[in-house]
């Protein structure tokens, strides 16, 4: 398994790069509420007067982006180098923060084909469940799955989904089947974890006897994506939050 971005330079950035954010965030908070807070002052009544005052705020604004930068060079010799590579990349793959590369093995479940007029087979018989897409995630993860995908989206071992009929819900969206599990790591012992588990084995029963779809398919190089996120792009402070107290 190997991440698309080399682990010694996002170990030794990763952290500046959150504090820098972090701070500019705040930042961009103080210099709103200063702004909101003096308009009903800012009302220069000349040119010379108003380039005043942006000097000011450009001089003050100034003033605090070298403080910024004077705590992230005191922060990033700190945490930088004696990061342990290794644990950081285990954790950026556990999170879902990194997209990461690897073999492994993509598994397939559809639903069975329509049966014919008169059939005694219940319609329910005849779709993937919940419980079956649950019971290929959690056994790939007992196999040593180091990375997972459901439909293309990353996925963690505290993901949650729902099937509703013969539709899933997954991060706000909405799938039909077939439903695609992609699960990095050691495609033997995934396998072997599939194999072993009993649900699975109760839903190949049902492969055989209504045509339930079911495909395991070894993978040489699977290329699953960082979970994604929503962004923040803007935020308003109640009108009774004082930023700046």
């Amino acid at each position: 398994m190997r991440t698309t971005e080399p682990a010694a330079r996002r170990a030794r950035r990763a952290p500046v790069v959150v504090m820098l954010v972090l701070a500019l965030a705040g930042l961009l908070f103080t210099s709103n509420a200063r702004l909101a807070r003096s308009q009903g002052d800012r009302h220069p009544e000349d040119l010379a007067q108003l380039i005043e005052v942006e000097e000011d705020r450009v001089r003050s604004t100034q003033e605090t982006l070298d403080a910024l930068d004077e705590q992230i060079a005191r922060v990033a010799p700190v945490v930088g180098p004696d990061v342990d590579e290794d644990a950081y990349l285990r954790d950026a793959v556990a999170a879902g923060a990194v997209p990461v590369t690897g073999p492994g093995l993509r598994v397939a479940l559809d639903d069975a084909p329509p049966q014919q007029p008169g059939s005694t087979i219940p319609v329910d018989a005849l779709v993937v469940h919940q419980q079956d897409l649950e019971a290929v995630i959690d056994a790939l993860w007992v196999g040593g799955a180091e990375a997972m995908t459901l439909q293309g989206q990353r996925v963690l071992m505290t993901t949650a989904f729902r099937c509703v009929g013969n539709v899933l819900s997954l991060h706000g969206r909405v799938y039909s089947p077939p439903y695609v599990v992609e699960a990095i790591g050691d495609p033997a012992a995934l396998t072997a974890a599939l194999e072993a588990s009993e649900e699975i084995a109760t839903y190949r029963e049902w492969v055989d006897a209504v045509g339930l779809g079911w495909d395991v398919a070894t993978q040489d190089a699977l290329e699953l994506p960082a979970r994604s996120v929503a962004a923040l792009e803007h935020a308003e402070l109640p009108d009774d939050v004082d930023p700046l107290p």
